[in-house]
């Protein structure tokens, strides 16, 4: 039996540490901004992104690139590791049928590999805290498909929960009306959304005041916990380049629920491009999404 490798793409927001501790290969998705292409090794810092948003400077998202994901593939591969591909929302983006058209072609080109993936049907932390899982079911010694088995499982169990500081962002990429945006602008709405089980992103509740959606995340966070309180020794939090409330969103929730470990990081400029500066989103194991 070959030995395996976890795969994933850059909207899983893992710190960069996490993924080199944990020997995971990441397929990058690319973006213009600023008459640049970004991704894989050209980056920009998140907090240089952000700030290019708030004065005005609108990036663009772009489909994936097949040639990304078949390099990787074939690269591990060649080393002699079976691949577990945990891949991006498929209704969020393409990046998860490339690789799995990627897959396929390697596969039939040489059936002495192995290369699964898994749609997580997730975005951001959420997709980071399902490679989470499955680097913690792999150190114990579960084998490739134990754990895709495990993934598709109970993928639909984990939560998404975030909110966003400016509607504006949420109208451009489609997910509001111009009405609802400019609005909601006026009397300082700030909607609560979630990815449902289709893995798009939607609506759930409106709230007024920056704070009070903060405090919603936690409070929905709570609707989805029976059964699951044990099943969340770390929950993940990310953010459009405001870690002050990113971390207010985290100390409610070790107060609340008695949870020790919190992972914070950037929203990736792929995801941030549609929701904006000032994004916050709260991830963890629920009863239901």
């Amino acid at each position: 039996m070959r030995e395996f490798v976890i795969t994933t793409d850059s909207t899983c927001d893992l710190p960069q540490e996490y993924l080199n501790q944990h020997n995971i290969n990441v397929l990058p998705l690319y973006y213009s901004f600023d008459g640049t292409v970004y991704g894989g090794d050209k980056v920009i810092e998140p907090k240089v992104f952000y700030n290019k948003m708030r004065g005005g400077v609108m990036p663009t998202t772009m489909a994936a690139n097949p040639d990304s994901a078949k390099n990787v593939f074939t690269k591990l591969s060649n080393e002699g590791y079976d691949v577990l591909h945990i891949g991006f929302s498929s209704a969020l983006s393409g990046s998860c049928s490339v690789a799995a058209t990627a897959a396929r072609e390697l596969c039939e080109e040489n059936t002495a590999i192995k290369i699964i993936v898994v749609d997580s049907l997730c975005a951001s932390l959420g997709e980071g805290l399902l490679v989470h899982k499955a680097v913690q079911l792999k150190e114990n010694g579960k084998s490739l498909e134990e754990i895709s088995d495990w993934l598709e499982n109970n993928k639909l169990y984990l939560c998404h929960m975030f909110t966003v500081d400016d509607l504006n962002h949420l109208h451009r990429g489609g997910r509001v009306s111009r009405a609802t945006a400019i609005i909601g602008t006026l009397i300082n709405v700030k909607p609560v959304l979630h990815v449902d089980n289709e893995g798009h992103l939607v609506p759930l509740v409106n709230v007024r005041g920056r704070k009070k959606s903060l405090i919603a995340l936690v409070d929905n966070m709570e609707k989805r916990l029976d059964g699951f309180k044990n099943q969340n020794d770390i929950i993940f939090i990310s953010h459009g380049d405001c870690i002050e409330e990113a971390e207010f969103v985290a100390s409610l929730v070790k107060e609340r629920f008695g949870v020790k470990d919190v992972l914070i990081n950037y929203v990736s400029p792929t995801i941030g491009a549609h929701s904006g500066p000032g994004t916050v989103a709260l991830f963890f194991m629920g009863n239901n999404r």
